[in-house]
């Protein structure tokens, strides 16, 4: 007895649909797959320049806070974006190195946010810098 026209018909829409959800589930995977296009933050381990001999406030921690942390933590969006943390002058970054919370977010330690935020941690070198300045004093240098 020959199939039905509408049997096929029923049979080729599934089989279109579940040929449309793999298409999405592959351009989802594809498109959310890596975060950084940063050599230095994908392959850090590989990196063995990480300068920790004269590091500074001004020229090693605050360009470290720019770059990874001013699009909440500025001064400008720190309300809106950054629960109110500011990391844009030298005393919000001081009191927060102070009191542990700059190192427990940004090595997502335990009972911290981890931070930044929707991102991966910064760099090990990074990391260090930030733990140099704060085992020097957190100096305004």
């Amino acid at each position: 007895m020959p199939k039905r026209p509408y049997a096929q018909n029923n049979f080729k829409r599934r089989l279109m649909n579940q040929f449309l959800k793999a298409i999405l589930i592959l351009v989802i995977i594809t498109t959310t797959g890596c975060y950084y296009d940063n050599e230095e933050k994908l392959y850090s381990e590989i990196s063995t320049s990480c300068d920790l001999t004269n590091v500074t406030f001004a020229a090693t921690v605050k360009p470290i806070l720019q770059a990874s942390c001013y699009a909440c933590h500025s001064n400008a969006n720190a309300t809106s974006s950054g629960d109110g943390i500011k990391l844009e002058n030298y005393t919000d970054v001081q009191n927060l190195a102070k009191n542990g919370k700059l190192m427990g977010t940004v090595n997502h330690s335990k009972g911290y946010p981890a931070m930044p935020k929707g991102g991966g941690k910064l760099s090990d070198c990074e990391i260090n810098q930030l733990q140099k300045w704060i085992d020097n004093g957190t100096l305004n240098n």
